[in-house]
């Protein structure tokens, strides 16, 4: 595998983009997929592999949290390849799995492609020299495993930071990029191959919401968002409901029996999911990747994006203003879209 690429991805988003990066630099790669155990990720992800190797690139399936000796295979089984490969690219650089693999790798170039909006944290991050935390974790406490990973996670740290002094470092992204790193480059994700491969949608007269998992995470309380989707759905008259793959059986059952919603389970990321059609005229949703990626997507199609803003009354108690203000960066800082009423 001299002189190859090695992409490391773990939701079907990341896939996504690894195909939008490998179609931009026109080059072919082998892709690992770190398997999750989520039912509705990986089905996802076996989709999108399905589009992966139809675009001529290598897909090597790793069922990397199979019981308590996966890790140990996975990462001796890649080995040899991390060793060789001249650029890795991370679908998660925030993943315990990708920082133990970068400890690893003599690669000369290291790419990071969107993984959504924490794109834009692990930039923030990187420029101010912080340890790399997903945005809803940061204020908590630090608990054993990350004591216990601390420095793995270090070194994968210094490893980033030295190839950032080599100008070795880019990142793929769909994001606002406030301020770029020295040694980084930042590269527009502008969804050419989504853009060809799909559409144009047929588009419906109603209007869509797309789900999110800020109740899972802890961000927003269950009941408030409960509510916030019955008012939008009967401001706007939305009927179907496109659920995030990390949203509970449980929540989605009450929004169709309690607000009368169709639940969509999309089999490919949203992106793609709209491209292919039918989507409503407008596509509601609260703040997350979406908002940024979904009017670069649907460019030219009349589709409209409205944002809903997160309500600080929402919140569980104990979510840190860190997480408040980034919410409301991700809305504030998107492009094409419309703020709901």
């Amino acid at each position: 595998m001299s002189g190859s690429t090695l992409c490391f991805v773990e939701s079907p988003v990341q896939l996504l983009n690894v195909l939008e990066w490998a179609h931009h630099q026109e080059v072919t790669a082998t892709v690992v997929v770190l398997s999750p155990t989520d039912p509705m990720t990986r089905g996802q992800l076996r989709r999108m592999a399905q589009l992966a190797r139809a675009e001529g690139h290598t897909v090597r399936w790793e069922e990397a949290r199979g019981g308590a000796g996966a890790p140990f295979q996975t990462i001796g089984g890649l080995a040899p390849s991390l060793r060789r490969a001249d650029r890795i690219v991370l679908g998660d650089p925030f993943s315990r799995y990708v920082q133990l693999l970068l400890t690893i790798t003599r690669a000369r170039e290291l790419v990071v492609v969107d993984d959504g909006t924490a794109t834009m944290e692990f930039v923030a991050q990187l420029v101010r020299g912080e340890r790399l935390v997903r945005w809803h974790r940061r204020g908590g406490r630090t608990g054993p495993r990350d004591l216990v990973f601390g420095p793995v996670a270090a070194a994968a740290r210094r490893r980033l930071a030295a190839h950032a002094r080599r100008d070795s470092v880019s990142v793929f992204t769909s994001m606002p990029v406030a301020e770029v790193p020295d040694g980084v480059t930042v590269t527009s994700n502008d969804y050419a191959w989504t853009r060809a491969r799909f559409g144009p949608p047929r588009i419906t007269r109603g209007a869509d919401l797309v789900g999110t998992s800020l109740v899972e995470t802890g961000v927003v309380d269950l009941e408030q968002y409960l509510g916030a989707v019955r008012e939008l759905a009967r401001a706007h008259g939305a009927t179907r409901y496109f659920a995030h793959r990390r949203e509970s059986s449980d929540k989605l059952h009450r929004l169709a029996t309690e607000i009368g919603l169709e639940i969509v389970r999309p089999d490919l990321p949203l992106e793609l999911i709209a491209r292919r059609g039918p989507i409503g005229r407008t596509i509601l949703s609260f703040p997350s990747t979406v908002v940024h990626t979904l009017p670069i997507a649907l460019a030219g199609t009349g589709v409209k994006v409205a944002v809903c803003e997160i309500d600080p009354t929402w919140l569980r108690h104990g979510v840190s203003d860190h997480a408040q203000g980034f919410l409301a960066g991700i809305s504030g800082s998107a492009r094409g879209v419309v703020r709901t009423g």
